[in-house]
């Protein structure tokens, strides 16, 4: 645990008590806060109260009455589409409102560090899509180079929650949009944005509201390092601004598919192979065909992004080459779940939009898609261009039959549950054939989250 700083004796509100809310009262307490926490669902008060967490209800006018702070959790608004009535009132009071990840920020480092060689270290990524994935790269990365390492943050683990850093430790997190845009503290040393296309709109009054929020990690984080993906104009931009100039190594520019060797510093992957360039020159090669947990350009845009962040950290090239071949995915990110007569069963669950999911249809040759769900705005139309690779769509879930008025020549078959999108694409598909879960949709409308569609559709595939 990282004991929060700062609070001794001071009254602190926790507003929802999901894994993240627990870690921060828990920590606020390690730390001599008074807490007062609070979450709408009787069933997450009760789990809170059974740790020992005393619940108030920050709804009631007297409840924010001394209040030094309030802590949110990431899924509650604060701004669009209408801030949560708690908060509301809390900024109406002048309370200073916070994440875990600003009281992280503002926790970690401390007296014992005087005795370190060296610093521990913070790694952190954000992004639309591949962030969770660079995030475990890297930490595999370190740990196959015997570095000390711990992961956490939008990843699994609440941040208050790791162990105090060790000598020369290196923390990796992955950060949403919805931690950055409210973090009070952004410190990191080395941050990462992988790429950005829409989602969260809503929650972040559109676009330019959700590329404000992933770009405060780095513009007023202020790292050592800024590893920037330039295949969408917003890398480009964000690139430029931190940079004085294109030989300003400070900035690492990567791409999936451009070559970038006009800069200080740059990495980038086109046809299989990551290339480094250092002022001009190429100082290192990697041949990313041949390693199975990082399938198509979109994992090799990963793959740029994690090795540029591990050369920041001081590995060496072959380091990073051995461990990019060790590494075995992210269960329901383009995850090779069964090869079966030839075809190979692919669970891509985490593929909940369009952009996303392009991605993995662009990551193979044959393509037997399952595809639906709680669909998007806009459905899957900008796919269009992507489906050259699909020999048949097998449509599940609430979109179902709006995604198949969207796929204009490509077969489809409407089969409502993933039971039936798997016995069907299993019995009609031929050896070289990828059988495909990418949704491109929430999974909402079936089940709980997108971890629990990937695993319904493993053990679909493990049962045939």
């Amino acid at each position: 645990m990282i004991p929060v700083r700062g609070y001794v004796g001071a009254v602190v509100g926790v507003l929802g008590l999901g894994r993240s809310g627990l870690a921060t009262a828990r920590a606020l307490a390690a730390g001599g806060a008074v807490v007062r926490a609070w979450d709408d669902s009787v069933e997450a008060r009760s789990k809170a109260e059974a740790e020992g967490v005393a619940c108030t209800d920050l709804g009631k006018a007297s409840a924010l009455d001394g209040m030094a702070a309030l802590i949110v959790s990431p899924g509650i608004a604060h701004l669009y589409p209408a801030p949560n009535k708690i908060i509301a009132a809390a900024m109406g009071l002048g309370i200073p409102v916070d994440n875990d990840i600003g009281l992280f920020f503002a926790s970690f480092g401390g007296e014992e560090w005087d005795a370190f060689d060296t610093p521990p270290r913070v790694v952190c990524v954000t992004g639309s899509n591949g962030k969770s994935t660079t995030t475990a790269l890297i930490h595999h990365i370190l740990q196959q180079a015997g570095r000390p390492t711990q992961m956490a943050g939008n990843i699994g683990t609440g941040v208050l929650s790791i162990d105090p850093p060790q000598d020369g430790e290196v923390i990796v997190l992955e950060l949403s949009s919805y931690q950055t845009e409210l973090a009070r503290a952004l410190t990191p040393d080395v941050a990462v944005f992988t790429n950005l296309s829409p989602d969260h709109l809503d929650r972040h009054g559109g676009m330019g509201g959700y590329f404000a929020a992933k770009r405060r990690l780095l513009t007023e984080g202020g790292p050592d390092r800024a590893i920037v993906g330039v295949d969408e104009g917003e890398g480009v931009f964000l690139a430029n601004q931190l940079a004085t100039g294109a030989q300003d190594d400070r900035v690492i520019r990567i791409s999936s598919g451009q070559k970038l060797d006009a800069f200080a510093w740059s990495v980038f992957a086109r046809k299989g192979f990551l290339a480094e360039w250092r002022r001009g020159k190429q100082v290192a090669s990697i041949d990313l065909r041949a390693i199975n947990g990082l399938p198509g350009a979109h994992n090799h845009q990963n793959a740029c992004a994690a090795y540029a962040a591990a050369r920041a950290l001081g590995l060496a090239p072959r380091e990073i080459e051995a461990a990019l071949h060790s590494f075995a995915g992210l269960p329901h990110r383009s995850q090779l779940v069964r090869e079966r007569g030839g075809v190979r069963f692919v669970n891509d669950s985490k593929a909940t939009n369009v952009d996303s999911a392009a991605k993995a249809l662009q990551a193979f040759d044959r393509i037997r898609w399952i595809a639906g769900g709680m669909g998007k705005e806009g459905g899957i139309a900008a796919l269009a261009p992507h489906l050259g690779a699909v020999v048949k769509a097998y449509l599940i879930g609430h979109s179902a039959r709006e995604f198949a008025l969207q796929l204009g020549e490509t077969p489809y078959e409407i089969c409502e549950t993933m039971e039936r999108a798997v016995a069907l694409a299993a019995a009609e598909a031929e050896a070289g054939d990828v059988v495909l879960l990418a949704p491109a949709a929430a999974s909402f409308d079936q089940y709980p989250n997108f971890e629990k569609r990937g695993e319904d559709f493993a053990a679909r595939v493990a049962a045939l």
